[in-house]
Order: C-alpha cells, then sequence, then structure tokens
C-alpha cells in the first residue's frame, strides 16, 4: 500500500482540521520522498495544487473539505490508503496561454480549466478571432470568450452555455460570454491541436483581462492559446466516481 504521502490543505477551518486528523494518521512526507500528493480543499485548491506540484510529476488525490469538488473525492478519515490503491488515474493535458499587455510585457501561463477573456469596463469588449493564423471571427462585441479544455468543460465553460466535452477527446471549447455581436454565435469546437489568438479591438477604450484558471492579466492586447501535449498533470479518482462519469452525470442533472 502507499505509505508515502505528502499532504496539502486549503486554509478553510475544515480543510484544516482535515489535514490535522490525517497527518495524525499517516505522517507527513516531504514532496521529494512521497508517492501521491492528497490535496484537502475544494476545486479551487486542487487546480492550485496541481500547478504548484507539476514539477514533480506525482498523482494527486483531492478529498473535498470546500464548496466544489468536480475534481475532487469525498472526504472521508479512514480507509485513505485502500481507496488509494485502488483509485484510478486520468491524465489532463493543460492550454499554454501567451498573453501581451498595453505595456508589451509578455505573460506565459498553464490552464487546466481554461483561458478566459473578460471585460474590465462598462463597455463590451471586442476581440478578433484567428485560428491556426486564420481570421474566424472579424469582430466579436461580447463580456467575453474563453477556450475551455475537456476537464475545465463542465465549469465557466457550462455557465457559458458551452458544451462538455469528454475526457480524452481531442477537441477544445470555445465559448462567448454574453455575445452581442453576432447574437446567436455562442463558440466553435476545435481540434486540440489548433492555435488559437485573440487580439484585442480598441483596448484603451475597452480593456480586457485574461485568466489562465486563476492567474489574471490585465490590459491585454493579445492572447494566443495552445495545448500543451508535453505537460501532464495526473490525477486519482475513486474506483467508479472519475472523470468520466461525472461528466456524464453533469448532462443528465
Amino acid at each position: 500500500m502507499t505509505r508515502n504521502i505528502a499532504f496539502r490543505a486549503s486554509r478553510a477551518p475544515a480543510a484544516q482540521e482535515a489535514f490535522a486528523a490525517l497527518t495524525a494518521l499517516h505522517g507527513q512526507s516531504k514532496l521529494t520522498e512521497a508517492e501521491v500528493i492528497v490535496a484537502l480543499g475544494g476545486d479551487g485548491f486542487m487546480l492550485q495544487t496541481l500547478h504548484e506540484v507539476q514539477a514533480s510529476g506525482l498523482p494527486v488525490y483531492g478529498m473535498n473539505c470546500g464548496t466544489v469538488g468536480f475534481l475532487m473525492n469525498a472526504y472521508e478519515v479512514e480507509g485513505l490508503a485502500e481507496r488509494l490503491e485502488a483509485a484510478q488515474e486520468v491524465s489532463l493535458n493543460p492550454l499554454h496561454m501567451t498573453a501581451v499587455d498595453e505595456d508589451g510585457r509578455v505573460t506565459e501561463a498553464l490552464a487546466i480549466n481554461e483561458v478566459s477573456l473578460l471585460r474590465m469596463g462598462a463597455q463590451a469588449a471586442k476581440l478578433r478571432i484567428l485560428v491556426d493564423g486564420v481570421e474566424r471571427m472579424p469582430e466579436l462585441v461580447c463580456d467575453g470568450c474563453l477556450l475551455a479544455t475537456p476537464a475545465g468543460s463542465t465549469a465557466y465553460n457550462y455557465s457559458a452555455h458551452g458544451p462538455i466535452l469528454p475526457i480524452g477527446a481531442d477537441v477544445l471549447a470555445l465559448t462567448s460570454v454574453a455575445a452581442f455581436r453576432p447574437r446567436r454565435w455562442r463558440g466553435a469546437l476545435l481540434p486540440k491541436s489548433a492555435v488559437v489568438r485573440f487580439e484585442v479591438i480598441d483596448p484603451g477604450k475597452r480593456p480586457v483581462r485574461a485568466d489562465a484558471d486563476t492567474m489574471p492579466v490585465t490590459h491585454v492586447v493579445s492572447v494566443e492559446i495552445r495545448s500543451a501535449p508535453e505537460t501532464c498533470h495526473r490525477i486519482l479518482f475513486d474506483l467508479g466516481h472519475g472523470l468520466e462519469e461525472r461528466l456524464i452525470v453533469e448532462q443528465f442533472a
């Protein structure tokens, strides 16, 4: 059975209580000695953990101590070692974002769920969209637009009426947020290999922010996004409660 566990917990009181209970039972391994990482919190903390420990190559098993837990397993004190041994592993490739702001600064970041562009002011954003260097939409007037992975398709993408994508599907969801013109355009499905570029029209008057998961870049003038198959996040789920099952359940809820 897996013995070397590195526990990580959010600052929420419930997560801190869980951390105390579980480390009392299993101890606390250093990241360099661990076989698995157990993240205690909600989906936001799980995403943070996946980003922070990606270089370790270790699988991450989440236990829900927050308000949202799509990427998490149920929290129980007992039986953790057995659950880890029986867990199913899912591998996820993130998106790579390259954002350029109005001062010419370049920011690169990875996003497991989505990269989103959102208006910062009272006026709607105006975005030009190119796919693989070809202009596909000269002007989208909207509150925002996002590109989501299959894992992130049930998050912000779904709230914006985007499609839920099966895990393992070689497609990405391009979804508008409150599109004004074209009024009925909600988005498109793109191959995973696609390179999507957003160019902000009139950024001085209509400022836009880009977010790679929870990392914001303000006053962007262009954002380029591609899948990053060279990067792999390993997530563990309890047997019979994996991400594919959750995606199916979500569509019938």
